[in-house]
């Protein structure tokens, strides 16, 4: 039987944290007062893997996790201690990590005959001719020649199999071409059944021949071949003398190696030609990791085998489903997914920006959170600190706080530089397709991926949802492509307004033909990249402005939110999305929801926070090499440090190099630059060194921890209690101050919460209170709401009332209440700086009856209350109505 949905915890599991090491956290857990179990992707992924995204074979539990034993054995326990299970799975993409994928290993040794080569989303016919027929592998430290010619690749033998070797890298050889180096050694030893399997690798269907009987005979004879090669080369000395003579004398010889190698399903290249002719679907920009076809019934039922036998079975109750918009039509495969598990909770990972919804199509429970995270922290950003801290901003800095301006250039940065491959697959077909319209066939690719680039630059959404089996586009995809195809001809005036209104058409799905809907089809599979890369990746890492800002599926120019848009945005979850996935922190936020709930306080403090960061920046200029780091990374710096105090040397230097590196300004991943990073390593290191300026940044900080944590206390008692089910990622439970991966993913002390949590039944609010350095107040609220869940489940169900509380007095703007169902009500500050802790006249009227706060165990008549009463002896609220006795 299922568990009743209160809490979800997510764990990141990997070798250091394995399902048994969950399963003993599990009893901690449920005294916490979480429902289920919310893990990292478990099925077998890359050797080493540390979050388990770059899965290999989706057919078993991953080994380093502790296989299929250790998730029976968590099962159990979470079986005992009355939990659920929810499951993080990854349909739109695997690694292509060599023969650790079976699947990939086979489609490179079989090319497109392959059983396998249909699940992955791999463009044989846009091949160039010089490869035709080929996969493009961008994996060589250097130009393809150059390393072979120094001997870096290596043909090897063993198993009946020969394979080519570089480095960590692995590659097979398709048997097809090996009767030539088969037949040398028959000639060299006269055995006959060398010649008699030379013979036969020459008769194999050729790889290109996909038909069903020519690809399966291929396959039952390649399997024969092997095994007799194997076989003889074991019993047979000489046999296996011969062979061995001949990789070594093609070792020797460059010519011939390359001329085995060219014989071959794919191409061997250096990793930079990626940027451009890549000829299979990445996630992102990451080679490794190649799109799965979803839309393929064959593909979704091998990827979804096991996690749909444990959903049937009872011991997986829920699936958030990692990356949608990478699939070609996401409406589609989850209405397949829906209907393969009836009954599951299935939460997206989609990211909705401002103002977008998701797809009421989806038969989904909702997202994953990140439109929660930022609307709830929108509540305790002071607006009236934008104008001052943009002046801040560009005063420091030199540049224009031109946000959607850095946003544009960022992706149009991206598209051309990291995804330039996928663009020129979409340039391609633009080209084909206005071949067969005369009126636009006279346009030049320059003009056609010109179009194409400033339109996805310009798409306000990760992507529309357009497709051919719907029969109609939304309105709301029609608005998008739109407001992107009149922004891009007002960027650039010389594209032709009506190739634009073409390319808006095909958009659109109103020019018919098959390649004119492959276009629009792509077109949705690239935007999601571009935005992800060139706006979580690139401009998040520019703009400075307020970094608490800066997160996933944010605006960092929408400067906070009121309380009654707050309350009516809730109300439309309510109504639509009731069983949503509520989130403050995950495994992919950039800073932590401690780091960000005491980064907002700069909102409310302009004037000082400008003053400390000149102090900071003349004070540090000694460290500074040159100009290096320049102005806005070290404002990003002085930020990070107040977020995330205290923070080390080592930390804090990871953090920057990263943050550089996805600015792609000075330095980039594909290009570090190791002068300005050095320069940044030494500015880090001697202002932290510093005894001045540490202590000039601690006494800027201590008043704003206290105030921070009333902030972090208020989100998370929102999250807890807000429509919806609320997520508590891996100890945030206590102050959490993390940054971006892999910072966050550092391993928890559980056997420490494990004893607060049994501290706390002894402790009263103001002993709790006393104990805030070690976290207690928040496993308090924590624990105090999740038992009120499990208490009172029904007021908290999708069908249970969420109403507003109308707060009164000249400071009502200061609070957030409302009532869940008949019995919980929820009383929060906001601004808390500029509240300074004084209520005056503002009060809030309780409904009738006696209530009782849970947070601070006092009990409440119904009635006209004074705020400043309510929350006196603890810094949040939350009062259950007591039962009546007869």
């Amino acid at each position: 039987m299922q568990p009743e949905r209160t809490a979800t915890c997510r764990l990141q599991l990997h070798a250091g944290f394995t399902l048994d090491d969950a399963a003993r956290v599990t009893p901690y857990l449920a005294r916490l007062g979480v429902s289920h179990l919310y893990l990292s992707p478990i099925l077998q992924a890359v050797h080493g893997s540390t979050h388990g995204y770059d899965v290999v074979d989706p057919s078993r539990v991953n080994d380093e996790l502790g296989g299929e034993p250790a998730r029976q054995r968590l099962c159990a326990a979470l079986e005992q201690a009355g939990m659920g299970l929810v499951l993080d799975i990854v349909p739109n993409h695997m690694a292509v990590a060599g023969a650790q994928n079976p699947w990939w290993w086979n489609v490179l040794e079989n090319g497109p005959s392959s059983p396998f080569a249909m699940y992955f989303d791999v463009d044989w016919e846009s091949s160039e001719e010089r490869w035709p027929n080929k996969v493009l592998l961008p994996v060589l430290g250097d130009h393809y020649g150059r390393i072979l010619e120094a001997g870096e690749i290596r043909l090897q033998y063993g198993d009946g199999l020969f394979e080519l070797a570089c480095h960590e890298h692995r590659f097979p050889l398709d048997p097809s071409s090996l009767n030539d180096l088969l037949h040398r050694a028959y000639r060299a030893t006269g055995i006959e059944l060398l010649g008699f399997l030379a013979e036969s690798c020459a008769r194999l269907p050729q790889p290109w021949l996909t038909a069903r009987d020519a690809a399966s005979r291929r396959h039952r004879d390649q399997d024969v071949i092997r095994q007799l090669l194997d076989n003889t080369t074991r019993q047979d000395p000489a046999a296996a003398a011969a062979i061995e003579a001949e990789v070594e004398q093609i070792n020797t010889r460059p010519d011939a190696l390359d001329a085995l190698i060219e014989k071959q399903n794919y191409r061997l290249a250096w990793w930079r030609t990626a940027g451009r002719d890549l000829g299979y679907r990445r996630f992102f920009d990451i080679n490794d990791l190649a799109g799965l076809r979803q839309e393929q019934e064959e593909v979704f039922e091998a990827v979804h085998a096991l996690p749909l036998r444990w959903v049937e079975e009872g011991s997986v109750h829920g699936l958030r489903i990692d990356h949608p918009d990478g699939m070609r039509d996401p409406g589609q495969y989850f209405s397949q997914l829906s209907r393969a598990c009836p009954g599951a909770w299935i939460v997206a990972e989609k990211i909705l920006e401002p103002g977008e919804q998701l797809s009421g199509d989806w038969p989904i429970a909702g997202t994953t959170g990140y439109d929660f995270l930022n609307r709830v922290q929108g509540l305790f950003v002071d607006p009236a600190g934008e104008a001052p801290l943009t002046r801040l901003f560009e005063e420091l800095t030199g540049e224009h706080a031109d946000y959607a301006g850095l946003v544009y250039e960022s992706k149009r940065q991206v598209l051309k530089d990291l995804l330039g491959s996928e663009l020129n697959r979409l340039s391609s077909l633009f080209v084909d397709i206005c071949e067969l319209h005369r009126r636009h066939r006279d346009y030049t690719r320059h003009e056609l991926h010109l179009a194409l680039l400033e339109t996805a630059s310009c798409f306000p959404v990760y992507r529309t949802y357009v497709s051919p089996r719907e029969g109609s586009v939304a309105a709301t995809d029609v608005d998008y492509v739109d407001a992107a195809i009149h922004q891009a001809g007002e960027r650039r005036p010389e594209l032709d307004s009506e190739l634009l209104q073409f390319l808006r058409d095909l958009l659109l799905l109103r020019i018919p033909g098959e390649r004119e809907n492959e276009l629009a089809l792509r077109f949705q599979q690239l935007t999601g990249p571009a935005m992800a890369k060139g706006v979580e990746d690139t401009a998040l890492y520019r703009f400075h402005r307020l970094t608490a800002l800066n997160e996933v599926g944010g605006d960092p120019e929408r400067f906070g939110i009121s309380v009654d848009a707050f309350h009516e945005a809730c109300a439309l979850v309510h109504a639509r999305h009731p069983e949503t996935m509520l989130t403050t922190s995950t495994h992919d936020t950039k800073r932590s929801e401690d780091v960000r709930a005491r980064l907002v306080l700069l909102s409310e403090i302009p004037v000082a926070w400008a003053k400390a960061t000149r102090s900071w920046m003349r004070h540090n200029a000694r460290y500074r090499s040159g100009e290096w780091p320049e102005p806005a990374t070290e404002y990003l710096f002085y930020q990070t440090l107040v977020g995330a105090w205290p923070i080390d040397a080592e930390r804090m230097t990871a953090y920057m190099e990263k943050a550089a590196r996805e600015a792609k300004q000075y330095s980039s991943w594909t290009h570090p630059q190791e002068d300005y990073e050095q320069a940044l390593r030494d500015f880090v290191s001697g202002t932290l060194e510093d005894a001045g300026f540490r202590n000039a940044l601690e006494s800027f900080l201590q008043p704003l921890v206290g105030p921070g944590r009333t902030n972090s206390l208020a989100q998370t008692l929102i999250k807890l209690t807000a429509p919806g089910v609320p997520d508590i990622y891996q100890g945030s439970e206590l102050w959490d101050l993390s940054l971006v991966d892999p910072d966050n993913r550092r391993p928890v002390d559980f056997v420490t919460r494990a004893r607060l949590l049994e501290e706390l039944g002894h402790l009263t609010p103001t002993q709790i209170s006393a104990r805030a350095d070690e976290g207690l107040p928040k496993q308090w609220v924590v624990h105090q709401a999740l038992t009120l869940r499990h208490r009172h489940p029904e007021w908290f169900r999708p069908d249970a009332a969420y109403t507003p509380l109308r707060v009164t007095g000249e400071r009502a703007g200061y609070a957030v209440a409302y009532l869940r169902g008949e019995g919980a009500l929820v009383l929060v500050p906001r601004l808390v700086l500029g509240l300074g802790g004084d209520w005056r006249d503002t009060r809030l009227g309780l409904p009738p009856g006696v209530w009782h706060n849970r947070l601070s165990g006092e009990t409440f008549e119904g009635g006209d209350r004074s705020v400043a009463e309510l929350l006196d002896a603890f810094p949040v609220a939350l009062l259950e109505r007591e039962e009546e006795t007869a």
